[in-house]
């Protein structure tokens, strides 16, 4: 069975990765097993600047799924560079997925430019779900307009490949998508969380003290397919698809929808060897589909008519 695919010319041995912010910068679970089973790895959104995160409580619980309003906390792009990355080559001989944030055009630039040089870092994963600070608090990744300019941004800073991170809380993710395709973008992971909150019925106040968080878990892993397999059919560049996923059978499925890549995000807070298990399940549950090649599989779902024939789909 062959689990072999590519995002950009780099060539990963399976399409498992563990998403951002849900594997640290990798140290601690490679205590757990041997981390260079993934594909690679995203590592913890890091901004210009260190930042402790936002007020306690920032975890809510919720059926299907759960509730973060960590904030970023990180510290900065210049540790991450001298300390982090230098730390996990000592576990993880591969490269791996630099997640970059920032509350400015500006910001983005520069870490862009910073990181652009590491060699252990192979492709940036930039996240427009920030709030820019120049546009009343509104998030980058809201409108087309906001979502180009800072894709346009980090293009000119670097030389690696560049994949924006979609958030789902839009109208039409096609037309983000297509925006920030236009100024560079050579592929896309998606989706972000969904806006969610809960309220203490005891006391009528927000559980979180950020007020909102981001949903994530089984829930939202029906929403996420659907974006996935929206973003296939508006621009042709490989996908990193993410949200929910939590099984071998539900990485096939985000390829089939027209992901190249699958991230696994918050079952790793629930089963920290969650990846491990799918990637050792993957060449079973090929072999039960008769699927000999993933790559075979990548969007056949992308389209109006799909047939499955000998295993694998076929678009009509």
């Amino acid at each position: 069975m062959d689990t072999s695919v590519t995002l950009s010319g780099w060539a990963l041995d399976n399409p498992v990765l563990a998403a951002s912010g849900t594997f640290g910068y990798g140290k601690e679970f490679a205590e757990i097993y041997d981390i260079n089973i993934l594909g690679s790895f995203s590592f913890k959104g890091t901004t210009l600047h260190a930042r402790f995160g936002n007020e306690q409580p920032r975890i809510a619980d919720c059926a299907c799924g759960m509730l973060n309003a960590v904030g970023l906390q990180n510290p900065g792009i210049d540790a991450v560079i001298t300390e982090e990355l230098p730390a996990l080559a000592t576990v993880f001989r591969k490269k791996v997925i630099a997640n970059i944030s920032g509350f400015t055009v500006q910001e983005y630039e520069e870490c862009c430019r910073r990181i652009d040089s590491v060699e252990q870092v192979g492709l940036i994963e930039l996240n427009i779900s920030c709030p820019n600070v120049h546009a009343g608090g509104e998030n980058f990744g809201t409108t087309a307009k906001s979502a180009a300019g800072v894709t346009a941004a980090a293009r000119r800073a670097t030389s690696k490949p560049l994949y924006v991170k979609l958030t789902p809380n839009v109208t039409d993710i096609r037309e983000i998508a297509m925006a920030c395709r236009s100024e560079g973008a050579d592929g896309f992971s998606l989706i972000n969380t969904l806006v969610g909150m809960r309220i203490d019925i005891r006391t009528g106040r927000p559980v979180l003290a950020n007020r909102t968080g981001g949903l994530s878990g089984p829930a939202v892993f029906p929403v996420a397919l659907h974006a996935v397999n929206r973003v296939a059919e508006a621009v042709d560049v490989p996908l990193i698809g993410m949200g929910g996923v939590a099984t071998a059978e539900q990485v096939i499925e985000m390829m089939m929808a027209g992901a190249t890549a699958v991230a696994v995000g918050s079952e790793n807070l629930r089963n920290p060897a969650a990846c491990r298990d799918i990637i050792l399940a993957l060449p079973k549950t090929m072999e039960r589909l008769g699927i000999e090649n993933l790559r075979d599989i990548i969007g056949c779902a992308v389209g109006a008519g799909i047939l499955m024939r000998g295993g694998h789909c076929d678009n009509l």
